[in-house]
């Protein structure tokens, strides 16, 4: 089978490495534009989150591309995530999609046992060996992914010629996309890893640091979230990215007793218990936790909080964050993204809160100096 599935961050590297690596057939829809939200949210319910509109899109432009089956995740917790499989099926079966197999990854059901079964049903091959060593390159290609954005973000914000880390950066990530082996993955690595430190920057430049915290898929995707890591480098600030893909698999594909230190997950838990005393779905517990971390961190000048309109989790941490940032003393932004966001009104709020981040640290350097 021709198999395709949505676009998220750097999943889909990862993913169509381990099909490819079973012998696979991947069909890849054009990453996220305009087109795949227009589609998306044609035939979504309107009340319905920014990312089901997406993941909708993916899956209509993946079958005009020719995929013939989808893979789908359902995921354990209180958010819509665990529906989206079954409202997508039904979508896509009334707009006639009746030859699509759809190949679902339970999560209730078990994280591994599920991974197995939907790749050997996915690719045919049912080799447990084959499937652990697709596995792992599916797992190291989002790592090494995860790794290059977070270069490319302090590249950007220092370079001298704006776009020349984004190009050095394409080329890697296009490296790591083509490799079929592990060792072709470290190879992909090392050069890529090289080609991005050698982007020349002005060592001297003074930098603003932002936290990135929210909702995972509005974090992560760059359509929905408008490039913000991109923006924030023009204006010279360093994005830094709490939650990645990297962390999602540490937390939820490897058993506690395989993991080596605290997750972020855990971390952030830990962080956020003074604010709200349990989880309530989604990554809200993530958002508050991030931001008590930055407000702790000496290098951290402030926080935006990304979630999709009517993500019922994140409107609960909107409203706990102002908390927060009174009791920690640290800035935040919150951002509601949906289809409607605009991009200049967008730019506009992120060029007044680097602004205000700056008077702030400016303030706070005069004051240091007075004292000394």
């Amino acid at each position: 089978m021709k198999i395709s599935f949505p676009h998220m961050g750097n999943l889909a590297i990862g993913v169509s490495g381990a099909v490819r690596a079973l012998g696979g057939d991947v069909v890849l829809p054009p990453y996220t534009n305009k087109r795949t939200l227009s589609l998306g949210a044609k035939y979504s319910p309107e009340a319905i989150c920014l990312p089901y509109k997406l993941v909708l899109g993916n899956y209509i432009e993946a079958i005009e591309a020719g995929a013939e089956a989808l893979l789908m995740i359902d995921s354990p917790g209180t958010c819509r995530l665990g529906q989206y499989s079954d409202i997508a099926r039904i979508a896509l079966t009334d707009l006639g999609y009746n030859n699509v197999e759809f190949i679902n990854f339970d999560l209730y059901k078990g994280k591994l046992f599920e991974i197995y079964s939907g790749f050997k049903y996915a690719t045919g091959n049912g080799n447990p060996l084959d499937l652990i060593y697709a596995v792992r390159i599916g797992i190291l290609k989002i790592k090494i992914a995860d790794k290059f954005d977070k270069l490319l973000n302090y590249y950007r914000a220092r370079e001298i010629e704006i776009g020349s880390a984004d190009k050095k950066y394409n080329k890697a990530i296009a490296l790591v996309d083509k490799a079929l082996t592990l060792k072709e993955c470290n190879d992909a690595f090392q050069f890529g890893a090289e080609s991005i430190s050698g982007v020349e920057i002005d060592t001297k430049k003074q930098v603003l640091n932002v936290d990135i915290t929210g909702e995972i898929y509005v974090v992560l995707d760059k359509f929905s979230n408008m490039e913000i890591e991109k923006e924030l480098g023009k204006l010279g600030v360093q994005a830094h990215r709490q939650i990645n893909l990297t962390d999602w698999i540490d937390k939820s594909l490897y058993p506690s007793i395989l993991r080596f230190g605290e997750t972020h997950g855990e971390k952030a838990h830990k962080l956020a218990r003074e604010f709200i005393k349990r989880d309530v779905g989604g990554d809200t517990v993530e958002s508050i936790g991030d931001t008590a971390f930055a407000a702790a961190s000496k290098n951290t000048d402030g926080v935006v909080h990304l979630l999709p309109f009517t993500c019922m989790p994140e409107i609960i941490s909107q409203n706990i964050l102002p908390n927060v940032r009174n009791e920690k003393d640290i800035p935040v932004l919150s951002l509601v993204m949906d289809e409607y966001t605009g991009k200049a009104g967008f730019v506009t709020r992120l060029e007044a809160f680097v602004d205000l981040i700056q008077r702030r640290k400016n303030s706070k350097d005069q004051v240091g100096v007075l004292l000394s």
